[in-house]
């Protein structure tokens, strides 16, 4: 027989029952609609075992490398532990030491942590980074694993944002803080190293995308990889050399900062990053899509690569754009 463990319970699975009904049954809110695997309402993931293929199937590559599947067409032929989305069970809370605090721009503090325990991740997902028990924030990370020895993050403040507010005034070396994560399916994914990319992104919204164009470049990817990076006025840039430096090591990378101002010097593209990437490159089918930033812009530039081609699939988006800034 079968078990499903949810929480700390466990409960029997019946011959051709799947993980939905096992646990609606049991009085687990779970949430559903088609009962077909077409609406993914019913997503979960897998903290234990391995869901079957078809459970995952629809769903992108990144949420199948995270275990997540469709409960109601999971029929499992051996135990599972699993989780809702949400649940912060999880993850536990990791306490980690700031190992740095740097100013990438007047805005924009490069946070280095290391963890007390060890923590798997992949670069351009999140942590949540907790100034207290009770107030925490998503930040994206830039680092990645098998390259920088720490986390890194890009915190932008902002007006009255209460975390960053503390990040930029406050926090110092040396500080215990605790994070919990990591989560989010911006990621790269190794394979079709042929396949061209296209990232788009404003302000800190560059943080994942750092992280995934150095991700890709280290594991050989071969295809056109295009970074598009947008701010105001040239205040707003940051990394400029390091990513110039990344365009001159390897022939497949090419990096357009772009301004939406007035006054666009020599050497930049004038215009929102997402206009501009859509003018260079105007047919996107078959292209990899990474969108992070602004919310308006990257819901803008999700619409309009889907127009343009890019398979939905293909369209990755980084889930904590708005609150990285709070």
């Amino acid at each position: 027989m079968v078990t499903i463990r949810y929480a700390k319970d466990n409960f029997e699975l019946n011959e051709n029952q799947s993980v939905l009904d096992c646990l609606t049954g049991h009085g687990v809110p779970v949430p559903f609609s088609c009962r077909s695997g077409v609406c993914q309402t019913c997503l979960m993931r897998a903290t234990g075992g391995t869901p079957p293929e078809i459970s995952q199937h629809g769903l992108k590559d990144s949420l199948k490398l995270q275990n997540y599947f469709l409960a109601c067409v999971c029929h499992p032929s051996a135990d599972l532990e699993v989780a809702l989305p949400d649940d912060d069970d999880i993850q536990a809370v990791i306490p980690a030491t700031v190992k740095s605090l740097k100013l990438l721009n007047a805005d924009i503090m490069h946070v280095v942590l290391e963890c007390h325990l060890p923590i798997d991740y992949r670069a351009g997902q999140f942590i949540n980074l907790f100034q207290n028990q009770s107030l925490g924030r998503s930040y994206s990370l830039a680092s990645v694993p098998h390259e920088d020895e720490h986390l890194h993050l890009h915190v932008r403040r902002l007006p009255q944002g209460r975390v960053s507010g503390w990040i930029h005034e406050e926090l110092r070396p040396g500080e215990t803080v605790e994070i919990r994560g990591p989560g989010g399916d911006c990621f790269y994914i190794p394979g079709n190293t042929e396949q061209g990319l296209i990232l788009i992104g404003t302000g800190s919204g560059l943080a994942p995308l750092y992280g995934i164009i150095r991700d890709a470049l280290s594991q050989g990817h071969s295809g056109p990889i295009h970074l598009f990076h947008g701010s105001r006025d040239l205040n707003g840039l940051y990394l400029t050399g390091e990513l110039h430096d990344l365009v001159q090591q390897y022939a497949n990378f090419n990096y357009v900062p772009c301004l939406s101002g007035d006054d666009v010097p020599h050497g930049f593209a004038a215009g929102r990053a997402d206009d501009v990437a859509f003018q260079q490159i105007p047919n996107l089918k078959n292209w990899r899509m990474f969108l992070c930033g602004h919310p308006e812009m990257v819901k803008i530039a999700k619409k309009k690569a889907f127009m343009a081609g890019a398979s939905m699939k293909d369209i990755y988006v980084d889930a904590f754009n708005v609150s990285q800034s709070a």
